[in-house]
């Protein structure tokens, strides 16, 4: 409990500030107040497939399924079994910047249920076991005659569902596309092959690695007291003297010079299209902000631009589906189009968004186009407040994409000043259609058709 540093965040929309402790070892505790039954307790790690390569690609979602499978003090199974039976909801997540695990539980009487949460999440966290019977040995990926299967082989069985989906396919495509050389290109679920092979020293290793005092941060949601709590959660999270390890850094990507087309086929009867584009870092919270903004105005629900002038208006639409999205990352963002159109009208569905896309920068957006979707993001930002998962999800993403929560303080302002003219100029410079990255997925009967 020595030389912990303390300080406060006025997080949107919550009746306290949040507040932030960060130990001597590097681990950092975020308490956020909420009021009701329910508690969120969540651990985000700095990691993800933003620290794999081509030899371990996927080895972050993998350790992720292994977390799970017991420690020295608890069998494989117990903590599942142990807080679903008392209501809870036990999940994990990996994506390109991080990992996180969580719980959300009523608290039960005199915080019995948060005692127990605690020390078994907490556990999980330091000491997972990863046993090989639970991982399972290696294989060949060609041989079906195994009988008895492991989570390597949940995983494997994850990686081929996704094959067939096109959403998916299409976007592998773009984002492998997008990047020279950063680590975002990787699919964050790895390949069959490598999974199948990778051996349990190696995700160990990893773990080891990664999963420091530095690269963790815990969140708590609820109505709890940080004084009382506090103690409780530095004694579960005793790292026992482990080093914290350097970060890596990469540097950022930069965009196309001119526009790169991408096409594929697959069993499927109807087109898939997808521009992508680079963007900032996420620290850069007004451009990101902007970004967002010109994703909600070009493509976001039934009065975005996109729907009525591309599904809406037309007696006979190319489309029938087209949306726009943002990503945000730790080393840029990406700014998605994306369409499901009619096949035989590729050229038309390429043609109608770049169309789109000229006429926002060239002609901007309206006073009240922009107050519509300042109210939207601002709406958005206040239904990610109502839970204690989505509070934490919002805090774990700031303190471990960001790399602090400050920002969340700036976010509603920012949104409030954005003008038109920024709209304009960051449309500009950041959806130039002669530098964009388009992938298309076709159906197999269009591959000889040119």
């Amino acid at each position: 409990m020595n030389n912990i540093k303390k300080y406060q965040v006025k997080f949107p929309y919550l009746e306290k500030p949040a507040v932030i402790y960060e130990r001597e070892c590097g681990h950092k505790i975020v308490f956020a107040y909420k009021k009701g039954e329910q508690i969120n307790i969540s651990s985000w790690v700095k990691t993800g497939s933003i620290n794999e390569n081509d030899k371990n690609n996927g080895i972050s979602h993998f350790l992720e399924h292994l977390m799970f499978k017991g420690t020295s003090k608890h069998k494989a199974g117990e903590f599942d079994r142990t807080l679903e039976s008392r209501g809870a909801i036990v999940n994990a997540a990996t994506w390109k910047d991080y990992t996180f695990y969580y719980v959300t539980i009523p608290k039960g009487n005199g915080n019995r249920n948060f005692k127990d949460t605690l020390e078994l999440h907490a556990d999980m966290m330091l000491d997972p076991v990863i046993p090989q019977n639970e991982i399972g040995e290696p294989f060949d990926i060609n041989n079906s005659s195994i009988k008895t299967k492991r989570e390597r082989h949940v995983v494997i069985e994850e990686i081929r569902m996704r094959k067939d989906q096109p959403w998916t396919k299409i976007y592998n495509l773009l984002n492998e596309n997008l990047y020279s050389s950063h680590p975002y290109k990787r699919d964050v679920i790895g390949t069959e092959e490598i999974i199948s092979q990778i051996p349990r020293e190696t995700v160990l290793d990893y773990y080891k690695e990664h999963y420091t005092p530095a690269n963790i941060t815990t969140i708590l949601v609820g109505e709890l007291n940080p004084d009382e709590v506090l103690p409780m959660i530095c004694k579960e999270f005793d790292f026992k003297g482990r080093k914290n390890t350097s970060a890596k850094e990469f540097p950022q990507d930069v965009p196309v010079k001119s526009t790169k087309t991408v096409e594929e086929y697959s069993k499927i009867n109807t087109g898939f299209l997808m521009f992508g584009y680079l963007g900032p870092i996420a620290r850069d919270i007004r451009t990101s902000t902007i970004l967002e903004m010109i994703c909600l105005l070009l493509g976001q629900g039934q009065s975005s631009r996109l729907y009525k002038e591309l599904i809406e208006k037309p007696s006979n639409p190319v489309f029938n589906v087209v949306t726009c999205d943002y990503y945000h990352f730790r080393d840029g963002g990406n700014i998605f189009i994306e369409g499901n159109f009619k096949p035989e009208l590729k050229d038309d569905a390429i043609r109608l968004v770049k169309e789109q896309l000229n006429k926002l920068y060239s002609e901007g957006v309206t006073e009240q186009e922009l107050k519509k979707a300042k109210k939207k993001l601002k709406a958005g930002f206040a239904e990610n407040s109502e839970t204690v998962s989505d509070i934490a999800e919002n805090i774990g993403f700031y303190m471990t994409v960001c790399d602090k929560l400050d920002y969340v303080e700036e976010y509603v302002e920012t949104i409030d000043t954005i003008t038109a003219d920024e709209i304009k100029n960051t449309a500009e410079q950041y959806l130039n259609t002669d530098k964009a990255v388009i992938a298309v997925l076709m159906p197999e009967s269009y591959r000889n058709k040119g």
